[in-house]
């Protein structure tokens, strides 16, 4: 039972590994043909098909271009910056249910590499140490301006992460467990939680563009500048390791969006998980949406927005929630 037990998370790690890299990879193709479309240009087209095999082609690049140190940069903290992103944000899949369970010649399998009862407190938590990678890319390099772009970047992930575990404590404290699984299931017999806490899914929406690194919330490179934020010393794979953990983050927060406030997969029929990959094709294509859209806000703005409007409307209700649930 051990043995079946290990191997069959091994193949779990394995296959979220490879099919969210992978992923990452066709996310960056969709955001060029979203981009273009709302822009009245044609995005990709020249390498394959429609542009199809330009991820490829990147993916080679990243792969072949020269890994460059510079010569006054902190080396082993510029080396592992990169790593942290990706490999947070990867950790911080373990605890989120992809499917329903299914079975297989008899033999049951949940997709979920583990299903502890603090799921979402886990998550959460391993994503906001991600953000130690931009953090520490902008610190270790020789280049002032990766610093102010870390600096910046850093005090939007803190702030925002303030927002993000406020807007789940209503929700929460209606389900009674931080088990991704159990919020689920509580929205089988009821409403979407949305409907339940419309404040707090938009409230932990928000905060999703600031968690992610996304347009409005875009301050660690904004798109404006002529440099790349914390990553501007970066070439290579290295560089490549950040922007695969920012879209497997959009990947995985759209997860969380949709099961938390969406009513997940449901029952567990197939219905219910198709319409899971449907609700988070939703949210991702949305992450997109805005980079189109909208443009960035200033600091000021996204710190008063963060303190003076989002985290009061959070604490106001939770208080509500809990008038509510007492009587």
């Amino acid at each position: 039972m051990e043995t079946s037990y290990l191997i069959e998370t091994i193949i779990k790690i394995v296959t979220i590994l490879l099919v969210f890299s992978a992923l990452a990879g066709l996310g960056t193709y969709f955001e060029r043909k979203v981009l273009a479309f709302m822009q009245r240009r044609l995005g990709p087209m020249m390498v394959g098909p429609y542009g199809l095999a330009q991820v490829a082609a990147d993916g080679i690049k990243l792969f072949t271009k020269e890994d460059i140190i510079p010569t006054n940069v902190v080396a082993r903290i510029f080396k592992i910056a990169p790593v942290i992103t990706a490999a947070t944000a990867f950790m911080a899949a373990a605890a989120i249910p992809f499917m329903p369970s299914f079975t297989i010649g008899g033999y049951t399998v949940n997709p979920i590499v583990s299903d502890i009862n603090v799921g979402i407190l886990y998550v959460l938590g391993v994503m906001a140490v991600g953000l130690y990678g931009p953090l520490l890319g902008g610190m270790a390099s020789a280049n002032k301006f990766s610093l102010l772009s870390a600096a910046r970047g850093a005090a939007v992930f803190i702030s925002y992460e303030v927002i993000t575990g406020l807007s789940l404590l209503a929700p929460l404290m209606m389900v009674g467990s931080l088990s991704l699984i159990d919020l689920n299931n509580f929205q089988i017999e009821g409403q979407w939680m949305a409907v339940y806490q419309p404040v707090a899914f938009v409230l932990f929406w928000i905060a999703g563009f600031a968690e992610t690194g996304r347009t409005p919330f875009h301050l660690v490179a904004n798109d404006h500048e002529i440099i790349d934020g914390f990553g501007t010393e970066y070439s290579g794979m290295r560089w490549g390791l950040f922007f695969i953990g920012e879209y497997a983050n959009m990947f995985f927060y759209s997860f969380l969006l949709a099961i938390i406030f969406l009513g997940g997969f449901g029952d567990g029929s197939v219905f219910g998980a198709f319409a899971l990959l449907g609700k988070v094709a939703f949210f991702f294509f949305f992450f997109l949406w805005t980079r189109a859209a909208w443009p960035d806000v200033r600091p000021d703005q996204l710190m008063w927005l963060c303190w003076k409007v989002l985290m009061p409307l959070a604490v106001i209700n939770i208080v509500i929630t809990g008038f509510v649930l007492m009587f």
